[in-house]
């Protein structure tokens, strides 16, 4: 998920003010499985131990109104819950291939633990790795490296998919149809990596692939990319069949080509691009409408000079207007990082100030969850304090659809201190939030929401408010899947 390109650091020396949050605002969080960047801390750990670690993450970021997380549930050919489809992934286990022992349904208990909190859950998947190095020892016999050994191919460290052949898609699509069926998942999410990164003196030989597939006329470089645009297409055709409010977002590489190249790509002198070398076209999924959202990892300083944050994003903000975009915020970077702007604590802050200020620009995503956990106060109290002071609503899928939706009935309300118990049942069958709002002057501002199941028509929900709030009128309502909202019901508190 990052990537690092060299160049000679530069101090930056701007302030960032405060500033208004949107009512509507994506607000997300990776969690990387993968080596255990994230969680699980490490494999070895007992249940328990897994599960308060998780939950630390969730009420971190749950704290910081924070209003999605975006877990690894596929690393590379394993997954991180029980399928026919692929090995148990060992950096749940501890081995491939091996259940954990009293941990049967992981992905349930995270989106359940998620939901808890008031935030959706995306499960992030990588297509195309096949392996983490060339050491084939640690892959279960289920691997895909055993079952269909010709899909793979060696590429410099690693093992990867072949996303030449059809059957690859077709297997990825059978992946993504259990997900979207069986968890009440709330978006598919891929991130950067498409076709491998290139390295040096090596080549990725798909030239069967090619020539069996490839169109008269087409050159290699087309045929890879639509290779890739295929299996976009079709993932979102297989989520928006089953669960057309399920979403899919994916998280390219910041980049997608450099001016010198193209005039029509950004001014950047980036090593690689997502356009010439991985051969992912974000700009004609977003055009063709596969996509309800793009993420671009924009990793880098504000100013800086081979890849400038500012020129990035303004960039993405000018020339993916028909999607919901978020900006991918490189939070791993603070005071650890040969860019000395990383150094201040205020060089995340003015990123999300810049991105407020653009147009088109809907949210952040945050890599990765364990960057601000324990560490960087000041840059903490300085989100809180400037930029997620209040909640903010998800935006929606893209094929929204506009439909009515009940008010839900009050069975129960209860105060304590600044506590408040709420009980509702509703009759709505693709629900997402119960939403608290405080009148102010006439109009309504979001201070808490809570999430709906998809199963459960009655619950039982808490809030904690302040104390100021509790001396001012507050009306509830739910939103569903799609982003309508119900009229609002008064609460009584008195």
């Amino acid at each position: 998920m990052f990537r690092i390109l060299y160049i000679i650091p530069v101090f930056i020396f701007l302030s960032c003010a405060t500033t208004k949050a949107p009512k509507e605002e994506f607000r997300g969080v990776w969690v990387a499985t993968v080596a255990n960047i994230d969680w699980p801390k490490s494999p070895d750990d007992p249940v328990k131990k897994k599960k308060d670690d998780f939950i630390d993450i969730l009420d971190f970021y749950q704290k910081m109104n924070f209003n999605a997380s975006i877990v690894q549930v596929r690393t590379a050919g394993d997954a991180l819950y029980p399928t026919d489809l692929a090995p148990w992934s060992r950096y749940l286990t501890g081995k491939e291939g091996e259940a954990p022992k009293e941990f049967d349904e992981p992905l349930k208990w995270m989106i359940e633990e998620t939901h808890k909190r008031g935030m959706e859950f995306h499960a992030w998947l990588n297509p195309y790795r096949a392996t983490v190095s060339l050491d084939t020892t640690q892959l279960s016999q289920k691997h895909d490296f055993f079952q269909h050994p010709d899909w793979i191919i060696k590429y410099g460290k690693k093992y990867y998919y072949n996303p030449g052949l059809p059957a690859v898609r077709e297997k990825f699509n059978q992946i993504i149809e259990e997900l979207v069926t069986n968890y009440e998942i709330d978006a598919i999410h891929f991130d950067d990596y498409f076709y491998p990164y290139k390295v040096e003196g090596e080549t990725f030989d798909d030239t069967k692939s090619y020539k069996k597939y490839g169109l008269p006329g087409q050159s290699l470089e087309d045929w890879r990319r639509s290779n890739v645009d295929s299996l976009v297409k079709d993932v979102h055709k297989t989520i928006k069949k089953h669960k057309p409010w399920v979403q899919f977002g994916i998280s390219p590489f910041g980049v997608w080509k450099n001016k010198s190249t193209d005039p029509l790509g950004s001014d950047t002198k980036a090593g690689q691009t997502t356009y010439e070398d991985l051969y992912a076209d974000p700009l004609l999924w977003v055009q063709e409408g596969w996509l309800d959202y793009l993420a671009p990892q924009v990793y880098w300083s504000m100013d800086y000079p081979v890849a400038s944050h500012k020129i990035i994003t303004s960039w993405w903000a000018k020339n993916t207007p028909n999607t919901n975009l978020y900006v991918g915020n490189g939070t791993y970077k603070i005071k650890n990082n040969a860019d000395k702007a990383w150094k201040k604590n205020n060089e995340i802050p003015k990123q999300l100030h810049f991105a407020r200020d653009l147009d088109n620009i809907d949210g952040n995503i945050f890599f990765s969850a364990k960057s601000l956990i324990g560490q960087h106060e000041k840059v903490n109290k300085k989100l809180q304090k400037k930029f997620y002071n209040l909640p903010a609503k998800n935006p929606g899928p893209l094929n929204r659809v506009v439909r009515v939706v009940q008010l839900p009935a009050i069975k129960s309300v209860e105060v304590s201190n600044t506590i408040i118990d709420l009980c509702v049942s509703h009759t709505d069958n693709v629900p997402r939030f119960i939403n608290l709002y405080v009148v102010k002057q006439g109009k309504t501002e979001l201070i808490g929401k809570e999430y709906l199941s998809e199963s459960d028509v009655e619950g039982c929900y808490q809030f904690n408010i302040t104390k100021k709030h509790l001396r001012k009128d507050l009306v509830i309502n739910i939103s569903d899947a799609y982003g309508n909202e119900s009229a609002v019901q008064p609460l009584n508190l008195k």
